[in-house]
């Protein structure tokens, strides 16, 4: 598959929401790919199956790949969030995995590639827990334990070995919540030190996401991964605003941020193609990676 016929220009000071649909929609031009046009605040592209049985959202082996996968299959079914308030054509349900700025598309396109689980550089760059030749699982629940004696359900997008991974493409921060919120988890204070968890002016914690997946890690011993888009520092900095709490040393080193552009530097020639055509995410070996207990990166 020819990825990119001719290279992209992007305007100055275009967003990366913008930047993500402006190339959905040539992409979809010049392959022909099924897509329709979604307005409102969640403006976006929607691929969709044609008769030729092609996703556009998806690298052709990636989604003949997930077809052959139950599991895999499972994910492409989950309800995007502004479906009911908007519709992008009467005939057509579409899903969150359809949206041209899916980071879990993203995700997908990555890890479901038949090269992926072989792929050395790449699980050395996830580090051992992910586990070389491990079939990825998608929408994982850890059940953290809540003061309460009951679990929190929350869902997780993908657990590869012993490795929790959150993904972020253009979202605009790892969500927010109020205190309550978060002193409902059992072993909050063992895990963090809370009082200087990131806050708004509101009083209400950043990073919740992050704070999520980091207790997670603790009550299963697994690690616990975010990966996310170089164009966004801002998220960089609320990792470490929020990582700099944790309070277990041993913790810490369980935990890791990723960017998607130093994940495209491990993959194969073809497939990186692929990500600077559709995302415009090119190889980045600037660093193997920023762990919890790493110096801060670039914040905006």
């Amino acid at each position: 598959m020819k990825s990119e016929p001719h290279p992209v220009v992007v305007p100055e000071g275009l967003s990366l929401r913008d930047e993500l649909n402006l190339r959905a929609r040539l992409w979809a031009r010049a392959h022909g790919y099924t897509a329709a046009e979604i307005g409102g605040e969640a403006s976006s592209l929607l691929f969709g199956c044609d008769e030729a049985g092609r996703h556009g959202n998806f690298h052709p082996e990636v989604y003949a790949a997930i077809l052959r996968n139950t599991g895999w299959m499972k994910r492409l079914g989950k309800v995007h969030t502004a479906y009911k308030r908007s519709r992008a054509r009467a005939d057509w349900p579409w899903r969150e995995l359809d949206a041209g700025t899916s980071s879990d598309a993203l995700l997908m396109n990555v890890f479901c590639h038949p090269q992926t689980r072989r792929n050395i550089a790449l699980h050395t760059l996830l580090g051992e827990s992910a586990g070389l030749g491990t079939e990825p699982v998608f929408g994982v629940k850890p059940r953290t334990p809540l003061a309460s004696g009951r679990s929190d359900t929350t869902e997780m997008d993908m657990r590869l070995g012993d490795l929790l991974v959150e993904a972020k493409l253009t979202e605009a921060d790892f969500q927010t919540a109020p205190e309550t919120l978060i002193q409902r988890y059992q072993e909050i204070e063992e895990v963090f030190d809370s009082a200087y968890l990131p806050r708004l002016a509101d009083g209400r914690v950043s990073g919740y996401q992050l704070i999520r997946g980091t207790l997670a890690a603790h009550a299963t011993g697994l690690g616990f991964a975010v990966l996310c888009d170089a164009r966004r520092p801002n998220l960089v900095e609320i990792w470490f605003q929020v990582q700099r709490c944790v309070r277990p040393l041993e913790l810490r080193m369980r935990l890791k941020l990723l960017t998607w552009q130093e994940v495209a530097a491990t993959l194969g020639d073809e497939h990186r193609s692929f990500l600077a055509a559709r995302y415009g995410i090119f190889p980045s070996s600037g660093s193997s990676g920023i762990s919890g207990v790493s110096q801060p990166g670039t914040g905006q």
